[in-house]
């Protein structure tokens, strides 16, 4: 199964355009989305084309495929026009027998891990920044930021398929890879 995994759209209906192309041009089978979908945030610029109704109508159009966590702009209100479930704060996935955290980032983290076996794997998003890091005992990964990319970094989304992760931009060009 090939999960093509996003985050931080942030109401923004232009580059969630780019991210239902990028899903398309993947022939994904699961859009696995890591929070804050519809808000900008308090702290964030208004995204390009914030228009979070425009955002809800393409992904409530892909509800079959996608699982999703709730992020900390994401609330009841939000859920109320979604047609797939967001208030889960995290989703336990299994590659190649290893452990999948993902989750939003703003609870569990690089600085607060949740209770991981060896080699298991944290997935976030929340900083919009892509990231991987080896801890001691765990696997961080963040795959950035589909709208608002923050440290100078791309809009980006990541892929996962057969223990293999793949960092992206929009455009679908490859910036970093891990292999489980």
């Amino acid at each position: 199964m090939k999960y093509l995994i996003a985050s931080d759209i942030h109401g923004s209906a232009y580059y969630c355009k780019k991210l239902m192309t990028a899903f398309d041009r993947e022939k994904a089978d699961k859009l696995l989305l890591l929070g804050d979908l519809l808000y900008h945030g308090p702290r964030n610029n208004l995204p390009d084309e914030y228009q979070p109704k425009e955002v809800i109508e393409m992904l409530n159009a892909k509800k079959n495929v996608i699982l999703a966590v709730r992020g900390n702009c994401d609330t009841e209100v939000d859920q109320m026009v979604l047609e797939f479930p967001i208030m889960a704060d995290y989703c336990l996935l299994e590659q190649k027998g290893q452990m999948i955290f993902a989750t939003h980032g703003h609870k569990y983290n690089l600085d607060n891990l949740p209770p991981l076996g060896m080699g298991d794997v944290i997935l976030n998003g929340h900083t919009h920044v892509p990231a991987f890091i080896k801890t001691a005992n765990a696997i961080y990964m963040n795959c950035g930021s589909v709208s608002i990319p923050k440290q100078n970094s791309r809009h980006s989304y990541m892929t996962m398929q057969d223990g293999v992760f793949l960092w992206k931009d929009l455009d679908g060009e490859v910036f970093d890879k891990f292999e489980l």
